[in-house]
């Protein structure tokens, strides 16, 4: 482990923090053992005891340098713009050197605020609501390439940023993808839905255990890719323990969970609701030469009306897979569900949902040091 990483284990190591200028880790202060027992502690007792249920170690994560995508709001000025988050006045404060990000987003952040200078655009205030620079997106793969994301005002800048492309992909090597998206509105909304691409590539190779993704600008994929990559492994070792000859794969995203279980003759078919994603997705398993298909929709229906898998793999948002999918689950044939879960305590009500599905594996990974947000998947079994 380096140095910066053990420091962090027995807390406070971030001079941001300790000033009071950035809060967002609210568990910094804790020693990382302190940490890992409180989200076991908590999930388990939203989960509740259950008869038969086993729990996995608990997956941990590094402690500093694990975060593979920086959201820094642009603030300051043209010429001294700063890169992080704005202080309770909408002054922006630099946070350029945190030491949550992978080391490529770190050394990139200056070069990206020197282009951003050298194009001359303009940050956006949200006091007067002037500007055009509202937050700069910077995804890090695997092999250290890049996809930078500007999210602007308006198309006013768009034109000198092409003429200044060269210089940044001159600077910056490892940078695969250069895009803008475009956010005209005044609120608390990260990005819009219109995405100008810059590079003649338009997406990131992600190299995840032995699974190439591709990520779009507007793909999701989780911030900690060693801590997704034991998600995806976890996921695919009781797979292959149920041995199914039909997987779903709903809420896949860009494939991850179906990619990883994919082969063996194994019918297996992912659902989104992201056109782009189910592009990707595809795209991954024409490259691999996997039989996986595929399609467009929404996850809590797609499975009606035709006959049922026998296994389903869910990984939904914060919200979980509600009260519609929960019971077709419930009514269906479906042996075994592996279910990941952002949120225990909706994980918890739908698995009040779903009694003959009973929980009897189950495994925090942790996702989001220094916070108490987490990952657990869970294995049901009819």
């Amino acid at each position: 482990m380096s140095a910066g990483v053990d420091l962090l284990s027995r807390g406070t190591p971030c001079g941001h923090f300790d000033t009071g200028r950035c809060r967002s880790c609210g568990w910094l202060d804790r020693p990382y053992d302190v940490q890992v027992q409180a989200l076991e502690d908590d999930v388990r007792s939203l989960v509740g005891e259950r008869h038969g249920l086993v729990w996995e170690p608990t997956v941990r994560s590094r402690t500093a340098h694990f975060r593979n995508k920086a959201k820094m709001v642009v603030g300051g000025t043209v010429d001294a713009p700063t890169l992080g988050i704005l202080d309770p006045r909408g002054r922006g404060v630099d946070l350029r050197d945190c030491p949550l990000h992978e080391a490529p987003i770190v050394a990139a952040l200056p070069a990206l605020a020197d282009a951003v200078a050298r194009a001359r655009v303009t940050p956006y205030d949200v006091t007067t609501r002037r500007g055009e620079l509202k937050h700069l997106l910077v995804t890090s793969s695997p092999d250290g390439e890049l996809m930078v994301r500007l999210v602007l005002r308006s198309e006013e800048a768009v034109s000198r940023l092409r003429k200044h492309l060269p210089a940044l992909l001159a600077d910056l090597p490892g940078a695969r993808v250069v895009s803008v998206n475009l956010q005209p509105e005044h609120k608390a909304v990260l990005e819009g839905d219109r995405e100008i691409v810059l590079t003649d590539e338009a997406s990131l190779r992600m190299r995840v255990n032995d699974v190439d993704l591709h990520l779009l600008p507007q793909s999701f994929f989780q911030t900690n890719t060693e801590v997704a990559a034991a998600l995806y492994r976890q996921g695919r070792a009781w797979v292959e323990e149920a041995t199914p000859r039909s997987v779903g794969d709903l809420y896949c995203g860009v494939g991850g969970f179906a990619l990883h279980v994919a082969g063996r003759g194994r019918d297996v078919l992912g659902v989104e609701v992201s056109a782009a994603a189910v592009e990707s997705a595809t795209r991954s398993a024409r490259e691999l030469g996997l039989d996986a298909r595929f399609r467009a929709g929404d996850a809590t229906t797609a499975l009606e009306g035709g006959a049922a898998p026998d296994l389903v793999v869910v990984n939904p948002p914060r919200r979980g897979i509600g009260d519609r999918l929960a019971a077709w689950l419930e009514a269906s044939t479906v042996r075994h569900v592996v279910y990941s879960s952002c949120n225990a305590r909706t994980l918890a009500r739908d698995l009040a949902a779903m009694p003959s599905l009973r929980p009897v594996r189950a495994r925090l990974l942790d996702m989001f040091p220094h916070t108490a947000h987490h990952e657990v998947i869970t294995l049901l079994e009819r």
